[in-house]
Formats: C-alpha cells, sequence, structure tokens
C-alpha cells in the first residue's frame, strides 16, 4: 500500500510540473472539461434555487393567512379540489342535466371569529406617458400582516388613502411613469398618485397596480357603465386567519359547501393521494410522470451526458496524446531508472487526473460565483424570485466527479500507448510501427448493425422515440470504433494526390492514433448537426406543405371588437399612416343589443345572431338533435366518408380559414372584394344591387335568400341549446347571389353593404380594416405601427400575410457554426499532435531543398484531411437518426389518419405529407467550407520556416 501510494503521489506530482509547464495545452483541456460542468452545475444551482420550499410556497400565495377562500362559480353545489386548489370539479356527475353555474356565498362559510382580508382584481385601461395600457388593477391591504409576503415593497409606501395606488415596477417601466406619477383610466377622470413601486415575486413582469379596497373597482365600474360600457369583471379572493388552521379534513367540509380552499396546513403537509377524492374520480387523477416516464427521461439524460462525454473524451485525448508524445523522454528516464509500464501509465493518467481536478474545481466555483452575481438577471429572465440560494453538495460533488471522469478517460488511451514503447524507442525519438487493433472494427461494425436495426424497428414497428434515439446513439457509437479502419480506406486515395496533401493523407493514415479520436470528435459533432439540421428541413417542408394562406400575400388586416370598436378609426389611420397601402377596405360587424357589446357577450343588454342554415342545406352528421345527441353516430364510417367526400353539404368550403366575425359575416363595400382579389363584374353588381354577397351555397335557401336570426334572449338560447331546439329570435332574410367558382375567401362567408345592412334594419358596429399592398411593411414600419396601436391601449388582432416563414433557419446556421467550430478545434488539436511527430520529416524535406512554403501547406493539408474525413464520415452517420424519426412521425401520422377515416372524421384524400429533405446547403457548407477552412487557418498560424537542426538517423 506504502508503495502504491507513493508511486502515484510521484506520478501527480511529474504530471502537475508538466501541466505547468504546458500552460496552454492543459488551459484547452482544462476550458472543454470546465465548461460542460460549469453549465450543468449552474443549470442545477438555478432550478434548486427557483424550487421554492412548501413555506415559501404558502408565503407567496397566501401570505401570512391559514387559507385563501375563492368561489369556483358552481353556484354552492359540493365541489372537489386538489390540495392546492388549483383543480376543481363539481362533485356530481353533470353529464346529462345542466352544468352548474352562479356565485356562491363565501362569506357565509368563514368560521366564527376568523380575521378576513379581501383580495379583489380586474383590469382598466390605465393613462400612461405613451397612452393606455391594459393593466390588471388589484385591490388588497398590502400594508396589512396578513398579507406579508405576497408582494415586496421596492420604493415609497403602500397605499394610506383611497386616491392613492402602488405600481408594480414593471408597469412603472411599460407606462413611462415614476413614483409621484398621477394616472386615471379611460373613461374614468378620478386621478390616483402613485406613492410607491412594488413586485410579486412569483410574476415579476406582472403589469399591476394595487389600491386600498373598494378605492378603484367599484367607482371605475360605475364610470364604465354610465358611458354606456359593459361593466369590467372583477374577481375576489378571501385571506382568512382562523385559530387551529385549516387542516384537509376541514377543507373537504368547506368544499361540501362549494368553496375552494387554499390552505396553509395542506401545503405543508398534503394528503396522499387517496385521501384526495378529486383524484379518484375519472380522468382527475395526480398526473405526476410516472415510473416508466421518470426512466425514459433519465435514459435521455443518461444519453445526452454520456454522448457529452465521449465528445469531450474524443477532443480531450489527442491533447494528452500530445503531451506524452512530447515528454517521451521523461518516460523512457522513468524506464531506464527502473520504472515499470505501470508507472508510464500513471503518470499520463495523472495528467488527466489532474486536468480532471483542475476542471471539476473551476467549473464548479465559477457556476458559484457566476449564479450568485447573475442571479437578478437569472430571476427576471425565469419571472420569479428565488426561494434560497440552495446548494446541494452531493449533486455538485456528483457533477465535479464528472469532470474527473472525463479527463482520466481522455487520458486512458494515450497513457495505454505511452506504455507500450519500449524504453529505446522513447530515449531516441523513434516512433516504430504498430499495427492497429483488428477487434475494435468488428466490434464498432457489430454495434452499427445493431443500432441500425434498433433504430429502424423503432421507426418501423414501434412508436416510441426513445427507440430511435437510442438505436442511432448506439449506431453513431459503433461508427466511431470503426474510425481507425475507415481512416485507413482513406489512404488508398492518396495516389492520386500532389505533394502536400498526399504527404499529409499518408501521414494521418500510418498515425492513427492520433488521427482517429480527432476525426470521430468532429464525426460526432458533425453527425448531431446534420441529424437536427435533416430534421429540421424535413419538419420545413412539411410546414410549407401543409400552409394556408390567411389572406392574399401581402395584404394587412386588424380587427377591434371591444367597446363597440371605439378605436377602430385609430386602427385605420395607423395602417393608413405606416403600410404602404394600395387599396383600403373598412369592415363592420353586424351588432345586437348594446354597441359597447363584444361578440359572444353574455352580459345585460348583449345579443348576438345567427346565420341561419336551411334544414335542407345542413349536413346529416352535424345536424342539431333533440336531448344533445350525436347525430353522426347513426351512420356507419363507410357512410361518413362517403359523406365527406360527395356530399356538397358537409365538404370543406372556400369560404373556410381565419375567423374574421360570427358565421364569417363582414360589412363592407366593393373594395373588400378587389383586396380579397373577388372582384368579378358580377359580384361587384351583385353588391351594388343591394344583395347579399354569399360565398358558401350552404347558407341560401331555395329561395334565393340568407336569413340572419337576431338573438337578444340569451338565457332562452341558451335553455334552447341544451335542449337540442333552435334559438329564439328573429330571422331577417335578404336576397342574396351566390359567387360561382371555387376561388378561395379566406374566411369570409357573406358580405353585405352598410346600406343593404341599415335598410335590413341590422345595427353594425366598427370592426377593423383590410388593405393590400404595393410590398409589405419593413421592419421599421411594423415596429412604428404596433407601437401607434399599443398606445391605444385596446386589442388590436394585427394580421400580415407574409406567406410562409421559416422559423428554423437562425437554428440551423447556429448548428453549422458549432459544427464548423467543432471540427476546426478537433482538426487543430490533431495537426499540433502531428506537427510534433512529423519534425523530423519536415528537417528532411528542408535539408532536400524543399521550399519553405512546404510546411505552411503541409500543416493546413494535415488539419483539412482530418477535417474533411470527419465530416464526411459525420454527414453519412447523421443523416440515419433523423430518417429514423421521420419514418416513425410519419407511421404515428397514418395511424392517426387511418382512425380518422375509419370514424368518417376526415377524408382518404387527406393522408399526411411527411417528407424527408435532406439540407443540401447546411451539408455543401460543412463538407466543403469547414474543411477548406481548417486547412487555410491551420496554414496560417503555422511557421513557414522551423529552427535550424540536425537530422538524426533513426
Amino acid at each position: 500500500m506504502k508503495t502504491w501510494f507513493h508511486s502515484w503521489r510521484a506520478a501527480i506530482r511529474i504530471a502537475r510540473r508538466d501541466a505547468w509547464r504546458s500552460k496552454g495545452r492543459s488551459a484547452l483541456v482544462l476550458a472543454m472539461i470546465a465548461l460542460p460542468i460549469l453549465g450543468v452545475s449552474a443549470l442545477d444551482l438555478t432550478f434548486r434555487s427557483s424550487e421554492l420550499s412548501p413555506a415559501e410556497r404558502a408565503d407567496r400565495m397566501i401570505g401570512a393567512a391559514d387559507a385563501q377562500f375563492k368561489d369556483p362559480g358552481f353556484g354552492g353545489v359540493p365541489i372537489f379540489q386538489d390540495p392546492l386548489g388549483e383543480m376543481n370539479t363539481p362533485a356530481k356527475d353533470y353529464e346529462n342535466t345542466t352544468w352548474p353555474s352562479g356565485p356562491t356565498d363565501v362569506p357565509k362559510t368563514f368560521p366564527a371569529g376568523s380575521t378576513v382580508l379581501t383580495d379583489s382584481s380586474g383590469s382598466a385601461k390605465l393613462t400612461t406617458k405613451h397612452g393606455l395600457l391594459v393593466t390588471q388593477v388589484r385591490e388588497l391591504k398590502a400594508a396589512d400582516p396578513i398579507a406579508r409576503g405576497i408582494t415586496t415593497l421596492l420604493e415609497g409606501r403602500y397605499p394610506e388613502k383611497n386616491d392613492e395606488v402602488v405600481a408594480t415596477s414593471n408597469f412603472l417601466e411599460s407606462s413611462g411613469l415614476t413614483v409621484g406619477s398621477t394616472l386615471s383610466a379611460r373613461n374614468f377622470d378620478r386621478p390616483y398618485r402613485i406613492v410607491g413601486s412594488y413586485e410579486i415575486p412569483d410574476d415579476l413582469k406582472a403589469v399591476q397596480v394595487n389600491a386600498l379596497p373598494g378605492a378603484f373597482l367599484a367607482p371605475y365600474a360605475k364610470a364604465v357603465e354610465k358611458a354606456g360600457l359593459q361593466k369590467p369583471d372583477t374577481s375576489t379572493t378571501y385571506l382568512v386567519r382562523a385559530s387551529g388552521g385549516f387542516t384537509w379534513n376541514k377543507v373537504k367540509e368547506l368544499n361540501a359547501k362549494g368553496v375552494i380552499v387554499t390552505s396553509r396546513a395542506v401545503i405543508l403537509d398534503p394528503p396522499a393521494d387517496s385521501e384526495v377524492p378529486l383524484y379518484q374520480k375519472e380522468n382527475w387523477g395526480n398526473y405526476e410522470a410516472g415510473s416508466g416516464a421518470r426512466a425514459a427521461e433519465l435514459a435521455a439524460i443518461g444519453t445526452v451526458v454520456g454522448l457529452a462525454m465521449l465528445e469531450i473524451c474524443l477532443l480531450a485525448g489527442p491533447a494528452f496524446a500530445v503531451g506524452a508524445r512530447r515528454s517521451r523522454r521523461q518516460l523512457g528516464l522513468v524506464g531506464a531508472n527502473g520504472g515499470a509500464r505501470s508507472h508510464v501509465r500513471a503518470i499520463v493518467l495523472s495528467g488527466g487526473l489532474v486536468i480532471g481536478v483542475a476542471a471539476a474545481v473551476t467549473g464548479t466555483v465559477l457556476a458559484l460565483i457566476l449564479t450568485k452575481a447573475l442571479q437578478p438577471y437569472l430571476e427576471e429572465t425565469m419571472g420569479q424570485r428565488f426561494g434560497a440560494f440552495d446548494i446541494r453538495p452531493l449533486e455538485i460533488l456528483g457533477i465535479a466527479l464528472l469532470a474527473v471522469l472525463t479527463g482520466l478517460l481522455a487520458a486512458i488511451v494515450p497513457a495505454i500507448t505511452a506504455s507500450r514503447q519500449t524504453v529505446l524507442a522513447s530515449l531516441t525519438g523513434r516512433r516504430g510501427v504498430r499495427r492497429s487493433s483488428r477487434v475494435l472494427p468488428l466490434i464498432g461494425l457489430t454495434a452499427l448493425l445493431i443500432g441500425g436495426a434498433i433504430a429502424l424497428f423503432g421507426s418501423m414497428v414501434t412508436q416510441q422515440f426513445i427507440v430511435v434515439a437510442g438505436g442511432s446513439a448506439i449506431a453513431e457509437l459503433g461508427v466511431v470504433a470503426m474510425t481507425p479502419a475507415l481512416v485507413g480506406l482513406f489512404g488508398r486515395a492518396g495516389r492520386w494526390l500532389p505533394l502536400s496533401p498526399r504527404l499529409a493523407l499518408r501521414d494521418a493514415v500510418r498515425n492513427r492514433g492520433r488521427t482517429a479520436p480527432a476525426v470521430a470528435a468532429v464525426l460526432a459533432a458533425v453527425a448531431g448537426t446534420v441529424a437536427v439540421s435533416t430534421y429540421m428541413a424535413s419538419d420545413e417542408a412539411q410546414q410549407r406543405a401543409q400552409y394556408t394562406a390567411q389572406m392574399p400575400h401581402g395584404t394587412v388586416a386588424a380587427f377591434v371588437t371591444e367597446e363597440g370598436g371605439r378605436d377602430v378609426p385609430a386602427v385605420r389611420d395607423a395602417i393608413q399612416r405606416y403600410v404602404p397601402v394600395d387599396i383600403r377596405a373598412d369592415v363592420a360587424r353586424v351588432s345586437v343589443g348594446k354597441p359597447s357589446c363584444q361578440p359572444w357577450d353574455s352580459g345585460p343588454g348583449c345579443g348576438r345572431f345567427e346565420v341561419v342554415v336551411p334544414p335542407a342545406n345542413e349536413c346529416p352528421m352535424y345536424r342539431t338533435l333533440p336531448g344533445g345527441e350525436d347525430p353522426s353516430e347513426k351512420y356507419t364510417p363507410d357512410q361518413r366518408r362517403k359523406m365527406l367526400t360527395d356530399d356538397w353539404r358537409c365538404k370543406e368550403g372556400r369560404s373556410s380559414g381565419m375567423y374574421v366575425a360570427d358565421g364569417g359575416l363582414l360589412v363592407a363595400d366593393a373594395s373588400l372584394l378587389k383586396v380579397l382579389g373577388l372582384d368579378d363584374p358580377a359580384t361587384v353588381k351583385a353588391l351594388d344591387e343591394g344583395k347579399l354577397v354569399s360565398f358558401n351555397p350552404v347558407n341560401i335557401g331555395k329561395d334565393g335568400t340568407f336569413g340572419i336570426k337576431q338573438i337578444t334572449d340569451l338565457a332562452a338560447a341558451d335553455k334552447a341549446s341544451e335542449a337540442g331546439r333552435p334559438a329564439p329570435g328573429k330571422v331577417v332574410s335578404l336576397p342574396a347571389y351566390q359567387v360561382p367558382g371555387d376561388e378561395k375567401s379566406y374566411g369570409v362567408q357573406a358580405l353585405i353593404t352598410p346600406a343593404t345592412a341599415k335598410a335590413a334594419g341590422l345595427a353594425t358596429a366598427p370592426l377593423g380594416i383590410y388593405a393590400s399592398t404595393d410590398r409589405l411593411p419593413d421592419t421599421e414600419a411594423r415596429q412604428k405601427l404596433d407601437g401607434e396601436l399599443t398606445k391605444l391601449g385596446s386589442n388590436v388582432d394585427l394580421r400580415v400575410e407574409e406567406g410562409f416563414v421559416n422559423a428554423n433557419s437562425l437554428i440551423l446556421l447556429s448548428l453549422a457554426i458549432f459544427a464548423g467550430l467543432v471540427t476546426i478545434g478537433a482538426a487543430g488539436i490533431a495537426t499540433g499532435l502531428a506537427q510534433a511527430d512529423a519534425e523530423a520529416d519536415l528537417k528532411t524535406l528542408a535539408a532536400v531543398g524543399a521550399p519553405p512554403r512546404v510546411r505552411r501547406t503541409l500543416s493546413g493539408f494535415q488539419c483539412g484531411v482530418v477535417a474533411a474525413m470527419g465530416v464526411l464520415l459525420g454527414s453519412a452517420a447523421g443523416v440515419l437518426p433523423a430518417m429514423g424519426l421521420r419514418l416513425n412521425e410519419e407511421r404515428q401520422q397514418m395511424r392517426w389518419h387511418e382512425e380518422s377515416v375509419a370514424q368518417g372524421w376526415s377524408a382518404a384524400s387527406d393522408a399526411p405529407y411527411v417528407p424527408i429533405v435532406i439540407p443540401w446547403e447546411t451539408l455543401a457548407g460543412l463538407l466543403v467550407a469547414v474543411p477548406v477552412g481548417a486547412a487555410l487557418l491551420a496554414a496560417l498560424v503555422t511557421r513557414s520556416r522551423g529552427a535550424l537542426a540536425r537530422r538524426e538517423a533513426t
């Protein structure tokens, strides 16, 4: 034991001294190992610090209260909830009866002697420095001890008077206001002074202001109603403090009264799943990841970590080989003085141990420092404050041990190679000739075949992504193991090359021990890049084929439905100002009830309209039946398929597309037809004659009319819908013109002029604008337009038809750059090792009269050869997993399509299109630009003349 300890101690001291002497090489290897450790350690620290403890979670949710009470809106019927109160449902099943709805009298359920703090919230358009901003308005007495922990005061103080508010820092930044500024709301002239700023620890990006209870929402609602607009919705929860708290049994008792309760005691000590009634209901289980999903996740993480370690080992291995080669005389002296081969191996392995330990310490320390220093930025990015800076020593130690293990693994092959050299060869500098292993290529070929078979099985038989990924990883490892043999095959091309590339290729083939790891490292990086690029290019081709234009190319549209279209004129002016408009079409919608009502508003005085489909034109599968029965169940799958393909009433018409208004009915003049490219003379003439223009024949009756039903009694309409009866309402029939042909109308099913709507007694409200353009607005114009629309404070639905836009081009470019950098790095390391080995050959070339540029060109070609071999093999290896994944997706989508066809939900002609596309541009860049770039870079950094020295006989 003593001898073993002293021998390793001496080996580590020698390795530490060598590492210090070769600072550049040591720093390179240390950086390669430390950077992943830094990233993983920082990720672990960030993840653990962002995880809240039960006590921290309770403080942020309910402050210092014992519980939060909330109305689920089920009219007080008993409910079931999960322990955190995030999921709930009525305890009784209401499948065949009316679903309960209505408010619950929550205050009646408070225990006697409780202390209660209300927490109400709504929204309003607040005045800012730039215009209006839709803001959440909260009424919580934040200074009350019960609310401690829900908000954090940053500046100033909390409100003390009814005309004071406090605002989140994000609101102040967005609005341009500061503490001390005054704000008000649209339709509400009462001023409020900002007396402080705060943040919500769980939602740092919240745009919110906080007032005292009753100070803003109630008077604001009265002012809005007085202006003829709909009263904004508000919600109220209650923070309750009671003696003894609220156990899970108490929570269930309160659930029986129809109240949701989030209890501090339950958060700190949650019940077992078997004690939660909600989890016992069908389709309401605790959907946490099961053991199978966790095993698959761990397998995926293990695969990624393993491949990353392999890549680092392949990159760092040649660097350790360089050190061993340059220290061969020292290692020879160890043997000459009685050292065994195990001592030589220990010295080289100690180099990996020293670098690994240094990388572990460096990566861990930097992760701690950077995570702590960047904590505010990380919190802002994640949108929440850390609970505590949580360091898990065992996890950090495990990540650090990966660095040590990686360093040792990277040094194993150089250590074995160095120990096999004789003492005489080490002392004289002779390299000797050693045949490469014949077993390793056979193992690699076996792994390649097995991995390929697994990936093929996963893509053709199973539907498991992990099977395809695992098989592809095994196949790639097989190719890596075959690299020495494949490098030998490349040597046969040397006879047709000029002097410098022939020497470089011959040197690479004869010294496969240093060439193969570098080629394998390039292979692994390029294979991953090619796999992802092929998959993304294939997915892009599929998305491009499936893309459906929402409007004619270059068209701009904007819609506003709130407040009766109050801001529509301003939106139209902004588009006219910042967009190169060619033809402009102002559009409106049919409005039922108060003008301020939005479509499908259910408030007092609101209504809606429906397009009346003649009974003879209804698709048999979609008819409304009494009792709410599904009419499609009356037909066989074959009958459903036949209807979808042959029955014109069931086909998806040309009017399908984006939602523009209820029933696809718009109010506009003939300019809209020009914008949409539908302005044939007959259609324009019919519109000018006061007829309704229809793009969907289903809506036209035998008498040539189009029916519009105005529904004013929404409660009666809902009851009729539940009973499967038509909704009561007044029907207006308009003479209609059905547009012939099959030109696409982009979601517009019918069009009438404002004069026709007025003559028919239909009220209208401004909706928005369509505009064709001379050219698409540039980035500057879009930014100005977005800024102008933001100032309005309205929810503007802006759409620009740009055609299919590929969002993956930047990702593909980034992957290609990453692969190029790894390739140049690996090839550069191999070139440095080659130069150390080939110094004698370079001296001989200089002695026989070779020009100085030969040294430079030889270095460049050595680097280029390694890069070219790795890129070529990696490109071939990377296509396999991408093809496997795409075939797997094709099988899944075909199965879904066949099920849909079998049920009669879709036609057989709608078969999915799942192409496999090779990204030739990316491959061309990798196959040509990267090797050429690596060769030129190596040639530029290599000196043309070496130091004068005599050539020793070997």
